[in-house]
């Protein structure tokens, strides 16, 4: 139920509308605008990285992850609401809001992710974290659906971008507090306090430099990490940046943008579900190299379409590719850890997401600005993370990482 709650905020801010509004009526289509944004969001996810490992050690010390887990929620659900104050030409304090909407969200789901090895043995952990993924992305269409029918209401009546971004901001907000409510009712701590937690600040990042000295010992899982890092920035660039690619470069509407990422949930959805009964048969590394090929081919059909219909089949193979990628890589990078360092392993990967989420985005958002906002070439640049993705994919030896993460005692 967390995931479907905080679905919403990507959906809606991140991929769908808030992010094309702050463009183009924030920041007034200025050419240093989609590079605003992207460091915006640069900003966020730096602050997440460097204090992730401190609010874990917190957590993990005083059994305090439901605590804070109700602290993220309400600063991502207030600052939520605080974008829907933002009107033409406020830039900073809408950088403000962002920066701190998107590092409360992204520090919640850290915290919501830690709870699974407490709600699911080793052997269904795939299974109950796929449930959430899957109402995630209902938890997301709810919240864009719900924002398309006041657009549609609002637009009948005259209201322009500026009214009714503002309400959808409110309706994300209000519907994350709404959805949250069943997991602090009865989601139950069930970590005991750590003795000896006066040492938490030094310990936690102690702690990650061991954790970073771990995962040299293995070759293949260190590879793959670096493969994440290069093609989620490439994903990150298009879930960040799709709205404003649609509306700036193809000339949608902000309905037709919206009409378009709700369709992409859906086959996002379909794709995680296929890919994850598919990959166990046909191999991890050889399920994500299918879906970065995929990726490439949507590039190149985003870059060339001139005509909604050619961007529209471009739109669905990204849904598609990013709901089998995603799943694909969390199950390769169980596959290669030691039983033992799940957790540490785990949390490399989400560093490594993290820094895929800065670099993307800022690579978009410079290209746009020193090319005088060519927002296809940024699109085309973006493509060569998926390429360099493919080539540091094809070194990674599955049965030589499995036998090292099997022989760690």
């Amino acid at each position: 139920m967390y995931d479907f709650a905080n679905s919403g905020y990507t959906t809606v801010v991140i991929t769908a509308i808030f992010n094309a509004y702050f463009v183009a009526v924030v920041a007034q289509n200025q050419p240093w605008a989609t590079l605003a944004w992207s460091a915006a969001l640069a900003i966020s996810y730096a602050a997440i990285m460097f204090t992730a490992p401190l609010i874990g050690a917190i957590a993990d010390a005083y059994a305090a992850k439901k605590k804070l887990l109700l602290l993220t929620t309400i600063g991502c659900v207030l600052f939520t609401a605080g974008l829907g104050l933002i009107g033409p030409g406020e830039l900073w304090i809408a950088i403000f809001f962002v920066v701190l909407s998107n590092f409360f969200f992204g520090s919640g789901e850290n915290l919501i992710a830690a709870f699974l090895p407490e709600l699911a043995s080793s052997e269904a952990m795939g299974k109950v974290s796929g449930w959430g993924w899957s109402l995630g992305y209902l938890g997301g269409l709810l919240s864009l659906g719900l924002s398309l029918i006041y657009i549609n209401y609002a637009q009948r009546h005259g209201a322009k971008a500026q009214d009714f971004v503002p309400v959808c901001m409110l309706i994300t907000a209000g519907l994350f507090a709404l959805s949250s409510i069943p997991t602090f009712a009865i989601l139950r701590e069930r970590a005991k306090p750590q003795p000896h937690a006066a040492g938490v600040v030094r310990t936690a990042f102690a702690r990650l430099l061991q954790t970073l000295k771990h995962a040299q010992r293995y070759r293949d899982l260190w590879r793959f990490l670096l493969c994440i890092v290069f093609y989620q920035a490439g994903i990150q660039a298009v879930i960040a940046l799709a709205a404003i690619y649609a509306e700036q470069a193809m000339h949608f509407e902000t309905q037709q943008t919206i009409v378009m990422i709700f369709a992409v949930n859906i086959t996002a959805a379909l794709g995680a579900f296929i890919f994850g009964n598919v990959q166990d048969r046909i191999g991890h590394v050889q399920a994500i190299s299918v879906t970065l090929v995929g990726w490439i081919i949507m590039i190149l059909l985003a870059w060339a379409a001139r005509g909604p219909a050619m961007f529209w089949v471009a739109a669905n193979l990204a849904g598609i590719c990013l709901g089998a990628s995603q799943s694909a890589a969390r199950a390769l990078v169980g596959s290669l850890s030691p039983e033992t360092r799940h957790a540490e392993f785990f949390g490399l990967w989400g560093l490594a997401v993290k820094l895929s989420s800065i670099l993307g985005p800022i690579t978009y958002g410079l290209v746009t600005w020193l090319s005088d906002g060519d927002h296809r070439l940024a699109m085309l640049i973006t493509g060569i993370y998926f390429v360099a993705g493919l080539i540091i994919l094809s070194g990674v030896n599955v049965e030589r990482g499995r036998r090292a993460a099997l022989t760690q005692h």
